[in-house]
């Protein structure tokens, strides 16, 4: 078992650092565009590793990826904006909570939850409610990004069961249908909104950059699935709002509202207590 759980923590790691320095790139150059060259980023990265490998897919079953990239980019368009208005602090440990819904799938297909697990998810749904309100001018409301954090954890969530099913055929194949997935996705919408593509050579290698973590992330997450249950492995891999979180506080210094701060910590608690 240590092995998937190993590979389930490096994808949260990927994904923390990855999640992090996008939204901040998307701060400045928009979420369409960084999103778009980091999908192409991560696709020659995948590409290149399967064409080194030299074998094709193992089953049909890697095309289940097309389906978690539906989730999976919808989770992140939805992450990106929300960071783009609203606070990382906040933002990131409420899509964190993406990890109620493998949990809910491995009940429904057999899994026992434990009592940690249980207070886990009674900590996380606490946790968002208060991370959610902020104080402005004596008056309480809905923190910006809120929402589209909440969109991000439907997204994500759905992501894993899918992305857990292809993975435990052929993970390799099952990253690069899911990236490919994605990319056109993304080409759709850009052709559609005659979205502007140009950055600066700096800002493109960060942007690909970030692709690559994205897609590492995929496919540690994907080979964990090889040998581990979806209510392990996925929940593992939901730890990255930690990463997150600790890149925001060490880098950028957010200032969150007391409540907002007892919300998050309460939010990353109930994280690790379900992964627990």
């Amino acid at each position: 078992m240590t092995t998937p759980l190993l590979l389930a923590l490096g994808a949260s790691l990927a994904w923390g650092v990855a999640d992090f320095v996008g939204p901040l790139l998307a701060r400045i150059e928009g979420t369409l565009r960084v999103l778009f060259w980091a999908q192409i980023g991560g696709v020659l990265a995948i590409a290149l590793a399967v064409a080194i490998r030299g074998r094709g897919p193992a089953g049909p079953e890697v095309l289940f990826a097309i389906f978690a990239s539906l989730g999976g980019m919808l989770g992140l368009f939805a992450y990106y904006r929300g960071m783009e208005v609203g606070a990382i602090s906040v933002v990131a440990p409420i899509a964190g909570v993406s990890a109620i819904i493998p949990v809910i799938f491995g009940i429904a297909t057999g899994d026992d939850p434990s009592s940690s697990q249980i207070a886990g998810i009674g900590c996380a749904l606490l946790g968002v409610g208060l991370a959610s309100v902020e104080h402005h001018e004596g008056t309480r409301r809905i923190a910006a990004g809120v929402g589209l954090a909440l969109l991000a954890a439907l997204g994500f969530g759905f992501y894993f069961p899918w992305m857990h099913a292809a993975g435990k055929v052929d993970f390799w194949w099952a990253s690069l249908v899911f990236r490919t997935t994605a990319l056109l996705l993304l080409a759709i919408v850009v052709a559609a909104r005659r979205t502007n593509l140009r950055l600066s050579r700096r800002n493109l290698a960060i942007a690909a950059a970030v692709g690559i973590g994205d897609t590492l992330g995929n496919v540690f997450f994907a080979a964990s699935s090889s040998h581990g249950l979806i209510s392990l492995t996925a929940v593992l891999a939901s730890l990255y709002p930690v990463v997150t979180v600790l890149l925001a506080a060490r880098v950028l210094h957010e200032r969150i509202a007391r409540v907002q701060q007892v919300g998050i910590v309460l939010t990353l608690t109930g994280v690790v207590l379900i992964a627990v």
